[in-house]
């Protein structure tokens, strides 16, 4: 891509994926890159996964997304995706990593690392958009022995969790999702929460079936409870109780993510040190540096709640439309969703 007019959207998630449509439809070819595969976001989900939005909310692009329950399972959801992109004839570049870019007279030139091959490329274009979402980046605890090599931020296949003493750290619906799957795969596990108890917004088929493995001794807690350190082969925790070491041969801190602060000032972006969100126009979602948008759950800054697939899809039309378009968008997103 060397053309000034082209248009370059990060990140082949849903909602990066919903913004080429959108560019396609009114006569424009954009280059999606990706750090990782398409939908990489659900990727890192739990395998197995149920959404909690229903099939028809996770759509883009008017193609109906079939499932064989209710809801779409992450596997799903991953079919859908990438057969979505291939049925619009999207070019997308996965293993591809926007790194930092510039602004220039005829427009942005930005740097790209490709992942697999170990070297970069410029690419210039008119227009690059950011979809990058947040799964990427988890929020880290800061304690010792985080980067352990058996601790994850991320969830993983349960069997390979068998016979094995499992810590987790989180209770929102990808810790209790895990812990579930991992005890029913044979592990030995506690979660580790700094609160008293769930959130409303644990799924309402998980909870009941997490609350009874509790009563029944089949899955520790530790409520109220705080990681000081990580050791191998244990955690160290402290609660109003007092200090413990809990066994540990895995430990999945899932405690969640945030945008790419980082990423996002090196290309000059402004960022709002109370909210973290980008400076943009919530109209157009151009941000401070012409000709660069965002779209998705970065425009919320840190409250990514605010923002999923079932809203964020409408983005491109901001972007891409004229008026009209835009002011539909911005009613059919107004919804604000609760869940993970």
């Amino acid at each position: 891509m060397s053309n000034a007019e082209a248009v370059l959207i990060v990140g082949a998630g849903p909602i990066g994926l919903a913004c080429a449509i959108s560019a396609r439809r009114r006569g424009i070819d954009p280059l999606l890159i990706d750090a990782g595969a398409i939908a990489e976001s659900i990727v890192r989900y739990p395998v197995g996964m149920t959404f909690f939005t229903t099939p028809d909310r996770l759509e883009i692009g008017d193609h109906p997304l079939v499932c064989s329950g209710a809801k779409a399972t992450r596997e799903e959801a991953l079919m859908y995706y990438r057969g979505v992109a291939r049925v619009e004839r999207l070019r997308v570049r996965p293993y591809h990593r926007l790194e930092t870019g510039r602004r220039e007279a005829d427009g942005l030139t930005v740097e790209v690392g490709r992942v697999l091959r170990g070297d970069r490329v410029a690419i210039r274009a008119g227009r690059v958009v950011l979809a990058t979402g947040y799964f990427g980046h988890p929020n880290r605890l800061d304690v010792p022995g985080e980067d352990l090599a058996h601790v994850s931020h991320y969830p993983e296949e349960a069997h390979r969790l068998a016979g094995l003493d499992v810590v987790i750290v989180g209770a929102k619906n990808s810790a209790i999702e895990l812990a579930l799957a991992a005890y029913r795969a044979g592990a030995r596990v506690t979660v580790v929460h700094r609160r008293e108890g769930l959130k409303p917004s644990v799924k309402y088929w998980l909870r009941p079936d997490f609350e009874n493995r509790v009563k029944a001794g089949e899955i520790a807690v530790r409520w109220e409870t705080v990681v000081r350190a990580i050791e191998p082969g244990s955690v160290r925790v402290e609660s109003p109780a007092g200090a413990a070491a809990l066994p540990a041969d895995r430990v999945f801190l899932l405690t969640g993510y945030h945008p790419d602060y980082e990423l996002f000032r090196r290309l000059g972006v402004e960022i709002d040190p109370a909210t973290g969100r980008p400076s943009h126009d919530p109209a157009t979602l151009e941000t401070n540096v012409s000709g660069l948008f965002v779209a998705g759950s970065p425009t919320a800054g840190r409250f990514i709640s605010e923002v999923f697939i079932e809203n964020g899809r409408f983005d491109g039309e901001k972007i891409f439309g004229d008026s009209v378009s835009r002011a539909a968008a911005a009613s059919a997103g107004a919804d604000r969703p609760v869940g993970e």
